[in-house]
């Protein structure tokens, strides 16, 4: 099984507000390490769905089943997994502890689906600290949140 290091980060201009997200995956191969960047928007959307949206895009990217060591700088998004509360959140027919349906449901629903295709382990990186590769993403997310050509995100409810 190939093994793909994925980071990742989503960025609002206002929250709600115009949004971007970005990944930067890298690969080892026999003819050396491959890498893509990738990255898209909405003009209203929410910094959470961005998180979720680029974690989702970037894991989607990927044609075989992988091994993923996967970069974020959002705990919504890697306490959602590490801490399992997707897999709750499941169980309890899409509501929370506290019996409210949970947020983002169109994107977790898709995430619980793209997670059971890879062999994925969530780390959690402090953002603005000067990791290359997280600066990378937050710099093309900003990017994105800033253009003036984004859709509307149709699952953003807010």
């Amino acid at each position: 099984m190939k093994t793909v290091t994925i980071h990742t980060d989503g960025s609002c201009l206002g929250n709600p507000g115009s949004g971007g997200w970005a990944a930067v995956l890298t690969c080892e191969g026999p003819s050396g390490t491959a890498r893509r960047e990738m990255g898209g928007g909405f003009a209203r959307t929410t910094n959470n769905r961005m998180e979720i949206l680029a974690v989702l895009e970037a894991l989607s990217a990927l044609k075989t089943p992988c091994a993923v060591e996967l970069y974020t700088d959002s705990q919504y998004v890697s306490r959602a997994i590490r801490d399992r509360w997707l897999e709750g959140w499941q169980k309890n027919g899409w509501r929370t502890a506290a019996k409210k349906p949970v947020k983002n449901q169109d994107l977790w629903r898709r995430m619980a689906e793209v997670l059971a295709r890879h062999e994925v382990r969530f780390h959690w990186l402090k953002g603005h600290a000067g990791h290359t590769e997280n600066e990378r993403c937050d710099e093309l997310a900003r990017a994105w949140a800033n253009r003036s050509d984004l859709p509307e995100d149709s699952g953003f409810d807010g």
